[in-house]
């Protein structure tokens, strides 16, 4: 089959929002559509295609229903009131990520009351576009997954140093393999530190803080993402910046072809430490409106880190819902209990196998 580019996607949505009646798309004074506003992208639909489906781009209608009956089941299973006489929480073991429900089937602190997560206070749905429900936001390649890392993906990401480790053994691992990842607040990772997370270039709907804020005029388009705290400002018919200027979110330039605004963005950081130039990523995004009320998004990321690049899109829907900040720890109790609890656990290490230095001499 031959693989679906953006360049289709690009050219369906301009094609609809030719059709859409100009009278219901707001518009700057030079005829531009303005898409000046508040928007919210949560979803269920998943951003990647369960492997299941193969090269099924759509959901069922049955399909549908069974996915946003699970999503209110987790929702009212975390509202019902929990037994004061159930069994203690088990410490974690095996991967630290994986937290939810413990062996009781509660569910563990480890992870926020359902209803602070976008679906957790509401009815939350999964998109249409043109009528159906798609099987995932990628569409490109046919598969709806993103490829596979490259050789050279590999090759420079075994550069960085590991966030954090896959396993959680509750020791001071580090002290036998001679890293320092809890030495300082600068070690954590800029995740931690409530600086960038890769959730930006392209958007991404996530659990919480979904909405998006665009304010637009003739010569830049500010498009604010509250996780964390990033604005991104496209310059319309501007040049890229020097490739020694760089950023996580990168430099972003902007042109409109009809009704549709294009967006590149180049000179790319890594967010991962020690946070190298991220050589050959681009993001190309489009805007276009669906009416006065939609637009319809679709990007192509070109990355060396895969074998191919890979697209996808979903609608943006205006919103009166207001955006809040995304204040992640405040007065940054969450770094201070890391760090405190790293030195707990070093006490208790060489307690129990001597101190690292000894060992080297």
């Amino acid at each position: 089959m031959r693989r679906r580019s953006l360049t289709m996607v690009a050219g369906l949505a301009v094609l609809l929002a030719c059709t859409v009646a100009s009278a219901e798309v707001p518009r700057m004074d030079d005829g531009k559509p303005d898409f000046s506003g508040t928007y919210d992208i949560t979803t269920l639909t998943p951003w990647q295609r369960n492997p299941d489906l193969g090269e099924r781009t759509h959901f069922t209608q049955e399909e549908v229903d069974e996915i946003k009956n699970a999503s209110y089941g987790r929702v009212q299973q975390a509202a019902a009131p929990l037994d004061p006489d159930r069994a203690a929480l088990e410490a974690p073991t095996g991967d630290a990520r994986d937290r939810g429900v413990d062996r009781s089937g509660d569910f563990t602190p480890g992870s926020y009351d359902f209803h602070w997560f976008d679906c957790g206070g509401k009815q939350c749905d999964l998109y249409q576009i043109d009528g159906q429900y798609p099987s995932s936001v990628i569409v490109d390649p046919p598969n709806g997954r993103i490829p596979e890392v490259s050789e050279a993906g590999k090759a420079r990401r075994a550069t960085l140093l590991p966030y954090y480790k896959a396993k959680y053994p509750g020791e001071a691992w580090w002290l036998e393999d001679g890293s320092d990842p809890y030495d300082n607040p600068e070690a954590q990772s800029v995740g931690d530190r409530c600086l960038y997370m890769g959730l930006t270039v392209p958007s991404q709907p996530v659990v919480y803080n979904n909405t998006k804020t665009i304010v637009q005029n003739d010569d830049q388009v500010l498009i604010v993402t509250e996780w964390m705290h990033w604005p991104r400002i496209v310059r319309l018919n501007s040049e890229h910046l020097p490739e020694d200027m760089r950023s996580f979110g990168g430099d972003a330039i902007g042109w409109w072809e009809g009704d549709t605004l294009v967006v590149e963005t180049t000179n790319f950081i890594d967010f991962n430490a020690p946070h190298p130039p991220r050589e050959g990523l681009k993001v190309i995004e489009r805007f276009s409106p669906i009416d006065g009320d939609s637009l319809r998004y679709a990007f192509t990321v070109h990355d060396p880190d895969y074998v191919a690049p890979y697209s996808g899109e979903f609608p943006w829907h205006r919103s009166d819902y207001p955006m809040y900040e995304y204040a992640c720890h405040e007065g940054n109790y969450s770094l201070a209990n890391t760090l405190s609890g790293a030195r707990a656990l070093e006490r208790k290490w060489v307690a129990k196998h001597g101190s690292p230095e000894a060992g080297e001499e």
